[in-house]
């Protein structure tokens, strides 16, 4: 319509210029003239005017509708006030319809209204955030504040930073939902007053109804912007109350940190000195490396009773609840347990030392070697070439690893406990029934004195030492002789002492000397597996085969 009427002024200002080129003279045309002319220009700037404010307009319903988060809350709010009214007039008619239904057509009506009911209902379930006092109470309820935690520990400082942050970015949220709201209420702002002005402008068309619907809208906008002020004012109070408790624990939990952390770096300190001094006054290296064990588990202890009793506000409270569970932990942890039990025993009963050489039965297998660390949990041995391992294991050189419990449990032997490093040790050989047996005795006894004199000697300053902690009955140190009559020969066993951690080396030692010298005489004759063969003439009796040593 503004179209068609600005062409019509178009048409007219051509024709008013074609009557003043045509008759100029006439003075009254001219001053009609320029009041018409004046009069199209205003029509002109007008519909410029109001075609400016339309694009205006749909700029700003663009702008408006970005704004989702608080439109579509105000559109669930209408959608909800609607199915609540359609609901409301669908009950009354149904009450009606119950008490005046007669027709046939009244009554299908009372049934669809019946099914339309339950729709609604349903669709009022759904949307019953929209029944709420103000259309808008989600985005300006601010985020619930939690519980503070009692920072009780320094791994809770993490907790509290983390809280602290969370609740930042929930007020920069709460603002941003603001800010929001204020631009939605600046374009509707710009949106009425553009209705206005199209409305004084474009009088062909009706804007009252977008009017006065603009006004509710805003009013409700600026309703929530109030209510979010004074929200957001007493929601960051709190968030200010709750930092400072959380900064307050923190700080408290920091300088706790940093007392216990002094402590333990004393202990440390104290600790090492006495390394030091342990070093430096005990050379022997099995005594230092079980002293050094000792001050090492007393240092960990310490430092953990110290962390215990700092940070566990209820000790009593603890106590008893490891002494109800103390039976199923016993029972679930039996074996670790006894593993910590056995280290206490092995350490300060003196039974096993690093260094010493035991020997292990286990499993029917026996492991015999020399200890490398005697842990919480378990004893480290290296395997060594011993005569267990060549007449049984056919292995050596491995790490073996046995539970500190065995030594409750299984055979351990020790080569060198305490200060005795010295085993008996024997090797055995057999001759013939018709050889000098007491020469053959008195040669061996020679060469195993001739060998083992040194360990003699060292065996017997040991066992005087012994003497302080166990009762010795026999202590005759000195080599044995033993003659036993087997079914094929005399068996002569020296048993004599040699060193602990080289026995094989001492029994080969001893060993070649006896063959050699049993060889060299004429009246004795080592005694060996031999086939004899007796052969028969063929009448008289068959071929014999004897078996014995000669």
């Amino acid at each position: 319509m503004l179209f068609k009427s600005f062409i019509l002024t178009l048409l007219f200002l051509q024709t008013l210029y074609a009557n003043v080129d045509s008759n100029s003279s006439a003075e009254s045309n001219v001053t009609n003239n320029k009041i018409l002319l004046r009069k199209a220009e205003q029509e002109a700037k007008k519909y410029a005017k109001i075609k400016e404010d339309k694009e205006t307009l749909k700029t700003l319903k663009r702008q408006i509708s970005n704004e989702n988060m608080w439109t579509k809350s105000y559109a669930s709010y209408l959608t909800a006030l609607d199915v609540k009214n359609n609901l409301s007039k669908i009950k009354k008619r149904i009450r009606y319809l119950s008490r005046h239904a007669r027709t046939a057509s009244a009554k299908s009506e009372l049934n669809a209204l019946i099914d339309k009911q339950k729709i609604l209902a349903t669709q009022v379930d759904d949307l019953k955030g929209g029944f709420a006092l103000a259309p808008f109470s989600e985005l300006i309820t601010p985020p619930n504040i939690e519980k503070i935690p009692d920072i009780s520990n320094p791994f809770d400082i993490l907790g509290g930073l983390s809280l602290i942050k969370t609740f930042d970015a929930n007020l920069e949220e709460y603002k941003k939902k603001k800010e929001a709201l204020q631009n939605l209420i600046k374009a509707l702002q710009m949106q009425l007053k553009t209705y206005k002005n199209l409305a004084l402008l474009d009088t062909v068309h009706n804007y009252k109804k977008s009017i006065k619907k603009q006004k509710v809208e805003l009013e409700m906008f600026k309703r929530a912007l109030g209510t979010m002020d004074v929200t957001m004012d007493v929601y960051q109070k709190r968030l200010d109350v709750a930092e400072i408790n959380i900064n307050k624990n923190i700080k408290r939990q920091i300088h706790g940190l940093i007392k216990i952390s002094i402590i333990i770096f004393a202990i440390f300190l104290i600790f090492f000195l006495l390394k030091l001094i342990v070093k430096k006054y005990i050379t022997d290296n099995e005594r230092f490396y079980m002293a050094n064990k000792i001050l090492t588990f007393t240092n960990f202890t310490i430092i953990v009773l110290v962390l215990f009793f700092n940070y566990i506000e209820n000790v009593s409270y603890i106590v008893t609840i490891l002494g109800f569970a103390s039976a199923g932990i016993a029972i679930a942890m039996k074996d670790w347990f006894m593993s910590l039990l056995g280290w206490l025993v092995i350490v300060f009963g003196g039974s096993i030392h690093v260094g010493d050489r035991i020997r292990v039965d286990l499993d029917g297998m026996k492991y015999v070697g020399d200890v490398l660390d005697v842990s919480l949990l378990r004893i480290t041995i290296l395997e060594d070439i011993t005569l267990t391992s060549i007449m049984q294991n056919r292995r050596a050189g491995r790490i073996i690893f046995i539970p500190n419990n065995y030594v409750f449990t299984k055979m351990i032997a020790n080569y060198t406990h305490k200060s005795l490093k010295t085993v008996w040790d024997g090797v055995k050989i057999t001759i013939t029934f018709d050889s000098n047996h007491k020469k053959a005795m008195h040669l061996v006894k020679e060469i195993t004195k001739k060998y083992s004199k040194g360990y003699t000697d060292i065996t017997r300053k040991q066992l005087n030492k012994l003497r302080r902690n166990y009762s010795l009955k026999n202590t005759n140190v000195e080599p044995r002789i033993f003659s036993f009559i087997a079914p094929n020969g005399l068996d002569i066993e020296a048993w004599y002492l040699t060193n602990a951690y080289g026995t094989l080396t001492l029994r080969s030692s001893i060993s070649s000397e006896i063959v050699d010298a049993f060889n060299a005489e004429d009246d004795i004759t080592i005694a060996y597996p031999t086939q004899k063969l007796n052969v028969s003439m063929q009448n008289e009796n068959p071929i014999e085969h004897n078996h014995e040593l000669v």
